[in-house]
């Protein structure tokens, strides 16, 4: 029942979260202040809520490393992302028209905000640590990563590629940070890094969702495999490739750190418990 439990608390704040930065989106101010409340409110639900099904403290949200989990997570989405565009830049599919509209930017640093947190408590704090304790790490990493790329398919513009796309470069990119730290800092600061670059840096559409403007006004054309067509850059081939090797490396880590979990049941363990090295 704990996982019920968990998802029934961590979703409903997601929800309301959500309602809440659609009925301010028009203010940027409004929109920033809402979605970084929400954020903060998730994270206490969610220590909360673990507390009371688990009995244990909730270490993979402790304040302990939070700023700096957060910040160079929140420069490594941003460059992986910026490395994205270069590369469409460099075919010439991504133009720089000049500068957008940064009010704009300044309410999706809030949307965007509320959107990593919850999402980051949901598929990896709730989804993969539940599974992983049944499964072990790769058939969670698996499942939960494909359910994240699944549910994508409800944003508007949404492609059967662009959920594979992104179950392959986000949902493993972020769940192996989680399984490389154990903690849920990184991949909220990656989470939030990728969709701010998205959004308020190189204004292009996030995973299909028709975001406002950000800070840079620019144009996309070309193929789909490159651009990501409808679906954003989240949908192009680059962001593909640049996801898996970073899931490559995280992975790498997570093994030198012994924090994959096996298959084998009696080897299973809790490991969110255990301090990050």
């Amino acid at each position: 029942m704990r996982l019920i439990w968990q998802l029934l608390a961590v979703v409903a704040v997601w929800i309301l979260g959500n309602l809440g930065t659609a009925a301010v989106k028009d203010n940027p101010w409004l929109a920033l202040v809402v979605g970084l409340l929400t954020a903060v409110v998730a994270v206490l639900v969610y220590g909360w809520v673990v507390r009371r099904t688990e009995h244990r403290a909730p270490v993979e949200v402790s304040l302990k490393g939070a700023g700096a989990g957060i910040s160079w997570g929140t420069l490594l989405g941003i460059a992986l992302f910026g490395a994205v565009i270069a590369s469409i830049a460099f075919l010439g599919d991504y133009t720089i028209n000049g500068l957008g509209t940064p009010a704009s930017a300044v309410g999706l640093l809030g949307i965007m905000a509320g959107a990593a947190v919850t999402e980051e408590l949901v598929f990896r704090g709730v989804l993969f640590r539940n599974v992983e304790h049944w499964t072990g790490t790769w058939i969670a990493l698996v499942l939960t990563g494909s359910l994240f790329g699944l549910i994508h398919l409800l944003n508007a513009n949404a492609t059967l590629w662009g959920a594979i796309a992104i179950a392959i470069e986000a949902g493993g990119m972020l769940t192996a940070a989680y399984i490389a730290t154990r903690k849920l800092w990184v991949p909220i600061g990656l989470h939030f890094g990728w969709n701010i670059a998205a959004s308020a840096i190189f204004s292009t559409k996030v995973s299909g969702s028709n975001t406002p403007q950000g800070l840079l006004d620019a144009t996309m054309s070309g193929p789909a495999l490159v651009t990501g067509g409808d679906f954003g850059p989240e949908g192009s081939v680059y962001a593909v490739v640049f996801g898996v090797v970073a899931t490559v490396v995280f992975m790498w880590l997570a093994h030198r750190r012994g924090h994959v979990v096996p298959v084998r049941r009696p080897a299973r363990a809790d490991v969110a418990a255990r301090p990050a090295r």
